[in-house]
């Protein structure tokens, strides 16, 4: 007979998740930034996952011109090893795009580090 189990979810306990992940938008001659998401990621591949997610979806709303450099950063296979190789090894990772009246900025840090 077969049963159906759900999937195993790592459980961290009451530690906290390894990588944080952020996205903001800083629309110039504002005081505030405006919260685009965040995730919490148990591996620094997980969390590398979600940048890329995030700014799939960042390039997609933006125009043409301005979206260049996150479409060639989403193809950059070597820079991908680079962000992963900084955070394996503890530090952040920051990827900033721009439109002509906001900056966004998209990070993962490890958990505990100032990000």
């Amino acid at each position: 007979m077969l049963t159906s189990a759900s999937p195993l979810v790592p459980s961290t306990g009451n530690r906290p998740l390894p990588y944080r992940c952020r996205a903001a938008a800083y629309p110039l001659n504002e005081v505030c930034s405006i919260p685009l998401g965040s995730h919490d990621a148990t591996s620094p591949r997980l969390a590398l996952r979600w940048l890329r997610e995030r700014t799939q979806h960042i390039t997609d709303q933006l125009d043409a011109a301005y979206a260049q450099p996150g479409l060639h950063w989403l193809t950059d296979e070597a820079e991908h090893e680079r962000a992963l190789a900084y955070l394996t090894s503890g530090t952040g990772y920051q990827l900033t795009l721009y439109d002509e009246s906001t900056r966004y900025v998209l990070l993962a840090y490890p958990a505990g580090a100032t990000p």
